[in-house]
């Protein structure tokens, strides 16, 4: 048993509290939350500094780890596409090792779970050891041809079923995106999921994407030929692209719309009222990174959405850390109060991947993991906030 106190603790599920104490047992459960005063100082860990709950990266390519530094920042999305799908020169010993070191560094950076994509079975081995959670979302796309839903899904279905879903993680299987999917894909997708998984899609991370939905333009046509495949069937919806992802996906599931960037209030508004069970997340540097653009977070804060924090992989950031992502959301958008990018770190993360049982808040009863941040004396992060972890 320890006795754990800091200058505040942020439980997440209430407000903060002064040089208050966790005790956490043996196994890293929260036995209870008490006021220092009831304590014999020399029985406490006292830090300076506030105490948080572990950190829910709901977003990562944990898979594309050995390609850190592949590809350019601020070419837009579909160059970036390309030299992810094109890039092909590495062993499978360098692809494991990079695979085992950014997991190692994510846990190191306090992060308790991960809903991670994957397209193969690299990452299953470091999942099965690692003590970071992992939701694995095995991503299927036929780039919207019908006639080859049956192929994919099969080749996929081997993916999800060489994965492990024991040390508490967990799986399902999920649309890349609006524009690589077909009817029939989705159809299939919806089929083999139980009930109560979370479905993740990557979402209006691209103004091609709603151009491509609303009148066939944009640069996703040229995209689309560029892999030998036709697009003479398809025909514009004349609706953003969220609205093709709604009419095919399940809203019985929880969904969690990845990116947003382009997202905008009736886009919002129209997800929500198909469903109660809607996360949204959000990667601010890979946003950076590849778009040099962010998502109006406000949109998302005015219609009470429930947003998460991603890091996107390494291809797209410089490193995997929710606590950089909260600060660059912090620098570039500063009306947003420390405790609503805390609740999207922390409590939100885990309800949308269902974990939210043992992690994403410090209850009694809860294993959620404790952080140590230093903030700046109105309780706000700076660029010199670091993250220790303490549990």
């Amino acid at each position: 048993m320890r006795k754990i106190s800091a200058d505040y603790i942020f439980p997440v599920s209430s407000g903060p509290i002064r040089q208050a104490v966790v005790i956490v047992g043996d196994e890293g459960e929260v036995l209870a939350l008490d006021g220092r005063a009831n304590h014999d100082p020399a029985s406490l860990e006292i830090h300076k500094g506030a105490i948080v709950p572990g950190f829910v990266n709901t977003h990562c390519h944990l898979e594309l780890s050995h390609m850190k530094g592949v590809a350019d920042s601020g070419t837009g999305l579909l160059p970036f596409l390309k030299t992810v799908v094109h890039f092909r020169d590495i062993s499978m010993e360098e692809i494991l090792d990079a695979i085992g070191k950014a997991d190692r560094e994510m846990h190191e950076a306090g992060i308790v779970a991960v809903g991670d994509i994957s397209n193969k079975l690299d990452t299953a081995a470091q999942k099965e050891k690692s003590p970071i959670r992992y939701y694995t979302f095995v991503e299927m796309f036929d780039f919207m041809q019908d006639s080859m839903a049956e192929q994919t899904f099969r080749q996929y279905k081997e993916v999800y079923d060489g994965q492990a879903a024991g040390n508490g993680n967990r799986k399902s299987c999920v649309p890349h995106a609006p524009y690589t999917v077909s009817p029939g894909l989705f159809q299939r997708i919806n089929a083999v999921n139980e009930a109560g998984a979370t479905i993740s899609i990557h979402n209006q991370e691209t103004v091609h994407e709603d151009e491509f939905f609303l009148t066939g333009s944009g640069g996703f046509m040229a995209f689309f030929r560029s892999f030998g495949f036709s697009m003479d069937h398809f025909r514009p919806t004349g609706k953003t692209s969220i609205h093709y992802a709604l009419q095919y996906m399940d809203p019985s599931q929880r969904t969690l719309f990845i990116h947003n960037t382009m997202t905008t209030p009736v886009d919002i508004q129209a997800a929500q009222a198909w469903s109660d069970k809607v996360y949204w997340a959000t990667c601010a540097n890979a946003n950076l990174y590849i778009e040099n653009r962010l998502p109006h977070y406000n949109y998302f804060i005015d219609n009470n959405a429930r947003m998460t924090i991603g890091t996107d992989s390494l291809t797209s950031n410089w490193q995997l850390s929710v606590l950089e992502e909260m600060k660059t959301i912090a620098r570039f958008q500063s009306y947003i109060p420390f405790e609503t990018l805390l609740r999207w770190a922390t409590l939100n993360g885990a309800e949308a991947l269902g974990f939210e049982e043992e992690l994403g808040s410090i209850e009694v009863g809860k294993k959620p993991g404790l952080n140590l941040l230093n903030l700046d004396e109105g309780l706000k992060l700076t660029h010199e906030t670091k993250v220790r972890r303490l549990v």
